[in-house]
């Protein structure tokens, strides 16, 4: 076959793109998916126009800064500096968690100059940096929605399973535990035991974020019923029992959340640092570093300091008789120093093994009458019980709650049932 000469050419085009094709890779856009399924979506990203721009997300990494993120996109020193001190007010960029995300949204070109910077630090907001002439730093509030919600369940294995599988949030763990601390031993919870809770649930769209509160919950452990009433009396809002009786002593039973009591109050403990026998009168609670310590109960902090033996440490004088302490802290939280007050459950610090200590805990002392005492066996007083005058409020109230509460069915969720605060 004769081709004249033009053809020739066309023909051997035609072959070369069909190899080139074939041989040139796939090029890979490191860009985020959920970016692209947004941009299909909106031209908008956190109330911004991205029209004519790009979209480059991440997380903060270790030692990463403010600095380090916006220098790759093309933003002036200067204008990092003036950022970081009129953010101040908003939110600390010296103090970026590892993790959390960030947007920012650039120009096309090559460049990729930086327009605006966002910061979610939490799930409840995130923070818009301004990068452009007039600098500007936003925070936005995200809608929350706080539904009401029923669960009923029994315990087959752990209470933490039967919550979730009920179809609750693992939040409502805790919650349950705080109220009921001083009628359950929730380490001792038994199958068969069940529980029946009326809460009211925070919600970011489709996720759950938090509890706002537990209204009501009954829980029955070794054939026994216990109510817990959320009532707001006189003296603030707090939780009873049917008859208008505090469930909440004076005191939290322990401090924090732990794994197992290491070492009890004994006058002859062989010490694991000092090799030799000596007085414990304190109560050491096993617990993963970091965990959370709560003063278990209404004080003023006298001492917040670190000490060769004891470590970073708090002590608080709760009042003329109960004074307690507690040791060897791997930080002491920010905020918690010598004359402030603090409240019951609040945090104060975070285990660790400062001081004398061969491993993670929480040495726990208390006082009474200005003797150290047994933790675990002093008799603490309790609350103080509906006033009198209140009780008759109290009781309609509480009549229509158990109500509420016996139309629950067992090993059933429903909900939610009814919308507090926002839209549904």
């Amino acid at each position: 076959m004769k081709f004249n000469r033009p053809q020739n050419y066309l023909f051997i085009f035609l072959i070369w793109m069909a190899c080139e094709q074939q041989t040139r890779p796939i090029l890979e856009l490191p860009i985020d998916l959920e970016v692209i399924e947004i941009l299909a979506e909106s031209q908008t990203l956190y109330g911004i126009s991205i029209d004519s721009m790009e979209v480059t997300t991440g997380r903060i990494k270790r030692n990463q800064t403010f600095s380090e993120i916006l220098t790759g996109f093309n933003t002036p020193n200067q204008k990092i500096h003036d950022l970081a001190s009129i953010s101040k007010n908003v939110y600390d960029m010296r103090r970026l968690r590892i993790g959390k995300k960030y947007t920012v949204i650039h120009a096309k070109d090559s460049l990729k100059t930086a327009h605006y910077f966002i910061l979610e630090p939490d799930v409840r907001y995130y923070i818009v940096y301004d990068l452009r002439d007039s600098l500007a730093i936003t925070r936005v509030d995200r809608p929350i929605n706080v539904i009401e919600r029923t669960i009923a369940a029994t315990i087959n294995s752990s209470l933490y399973e039967s919550v979730v599988e009920a179809g609750a949030s693992p939040f409502l763990v805790n919650r349950l535990v705080d109220i009921l601390a001083w009628q359950i031993d929730f380490f001792r919870i038994q199958q068969g035991d069940n529980f029946k809770l009326i809460y009211e649930e925070e919600r970011i769209g489709d996720e759950v974020i938090g509890i706002s509160q537990i209204s009501a919950v009954y829980f029955e452990h070794m054939k026994r019923g216990y109510y817990g009433i959320l009532y707001n009396a006189a003296t603030g809002e707090d939780y009873f029992d049917e008859e208008g009786n505090s469930l909440r002593k004076a005191f939290l039973r322990a401090p924090l959340d732990y794994k197992r009591i290491s070492s009890r109050y004994s006058n002859r403990r062989y010490h694991p640092v000092q090799k030799r026998y000596k007085a414990h009168l304190g109560t050491d609670y096993a617990a993963a570093t970091g965990t959370e310590i709560r003063s278990v109960g209404d004080g003023v902090v006298v001492e917040a300091r670190y000490t060769k033996n004891n470590g970073n440490y708090v002590k608080i004088k709760h009042n003329g008789t109960y004074t307690t302490q507690y040791l060897h802290m791997q930080k002491i939280k920010n905020g918690i120093k010598s004359g402030v007050a603090v409240k019951q459950g609040q945090p104060i610090g975070f285990v660790g093994s400062t001081g004398l200590a061969t491993g993670p805990h929480l040495c726990f002392r208390f006082w009474k009458n200005g003797k150290q005492v047994d933790a675990l066996k002093v008799d603490l007083p309790p609350s103080q019980p509906i006033n009198p005058k209140e009780l008759p409020s109290f009781l309609r109230e509480k009549d229509a709650i158990i109500q509420k509460l016996d139309q629950i069915a067992f090993m059933a969720i429903e909900g939610p049932i009814e919308t507090i605060q926002g839209q549904p």
